[in-house]
């Protein structure tokens, strides 16, 4: 995004000696900002003399509730402060997808759809917006994708989803971050432009495939019932433990990690969403175009590492006092 220095980036972060802050301050037309992104005062701050604003809310610390609030109120502040061009970081609307079923209810899902149907209400001027809407990170395979050894052959991998034979959306983060440049770049194309974006539609025993064909290590897929997926041991305290960490936990908004994670499963399972990939060819030739591919240029061999800060920091719930 930076590295041309055709832009320079105001990074807003609660703790500018964070290990994450220190390295993004490293790249050349990077401003460390220490604020907070839920709060308001500190936002004003970090909005002045800003032309562009890319806004992406963590509903995973937040809730859905604040999410949607959140979004909304960046919008607002984005168009007071004469901002040029609003890029929103979305996600699927599943609940709506799904014609509000209970079944596809997910907070972490539904809090950003919804926040995307607000902006796509609001006018191209004076203010430019467009919306990068992603799914499942590919990294995530690394994480609470990530394969392990078959108890009855050690040697063998397994991938375990709750998915059958659907095909998901899997995004690398490097193109994710490569889309979002072009967003700023050709405002004539992207001004009130949806983007949704992935790598490929894919399933999953082509992912266990895929993984074999890499490594040269066996692998195999297994399908799971949800009760199954729970007791895999991917989440701490999985059958009750609400999602979040900024909030009261006994907020009734805030959802546990069976609640959100069914309805994430079940909207990909059903394959309620859609992707235009001749579209994304012609916006990104040089887009990863598999997983495959994305597994020989990363090396990867399913070794467990963190993608998200908060799966680092250890903050992806709460438990009641």
């Amino acid at each position: 995004m930076v590295a041309d220095r055709k832009y320079a980036a105001r990074v807003i972060t609660r703790n500018a000696s964070s290990k994450e802050a220190q390295d993004l301050a490293k790249l050349p037309g990077v401003t460390i900002f220490e604020g907070d992104s839920y709060y308001e005062p500190d936002l004003r701050k970090a909005f002045k003399g800003a032309d562009y604003v890319f806004a992406n809310t963590n509903g995973f610390a937040i809730g859905e509730k604040a999410e949607i609030y959140w979004g909304i109120r960046l919008y607002e502040l984005a168009r007071e402060f004469g901002v040029k061009h609003f890029i929103y970081a979305g996600l699927e609307y599943a609940s709506k997808l799904g014609n509000f079923d209970p079944k596809y209810r997910t907070g972490h899902l539904d809090g950003k759809g919804k926040v995307v149907d607000y902006i796509s209400a609001q006018p191209t001027k004076p203010m430019a917006w467009s919306i990068l809407t992603s799914c499942v990170y590919i990294e995530a395979l690394s994480d609470f994708l990530k394969p392990f050894p078959s108890p009855e052959d050690p040697s063998t991998m397994v991938f375990a989803v709750p998915l059958g034979n659907a095909k998901c959306p899997l995004i690398c983060l490097e193109d994710y971050g490569s889309y979002a440049r072009w967003l700023l770049d050709n405002p004539s194309r992207s001004n009130g432009l949806e983007l949704h974006v992935a790598t490929e539609d894919i399933a999953w025993k082509d992912v266990a495939a895929a993984y074999t064909a890499v490594t040269g290590k066996n692998a195999v897929y297994k399908d799971v019932t949800l009760d199954e997926y729970f007791t895999l041991g991917i989440f701490p305290y999985p059958l009750d433990v609400k999602i979040g960490h900024s909030a009261d936990y006994d907020d009734p908004t805030f959802f546990t990690f069976r609640e959100s994670f069914s309805g994430f499963w079940n909207t990909w399972k059903d394959e309620l969403t859609k992707r235009d990939y001749k579209l994304l060819d012609g916006i990104l030739p040089t887009r990863v175009k598999s997983v495959k591919e994305w597994m020989e240029k990363t090396n990867y061999d399913g070794k467990p590492a963190s993608v998200l800060k908060d799966s680092r920091d250890g903050k992806r719930s709460r438990v009641p006092n």
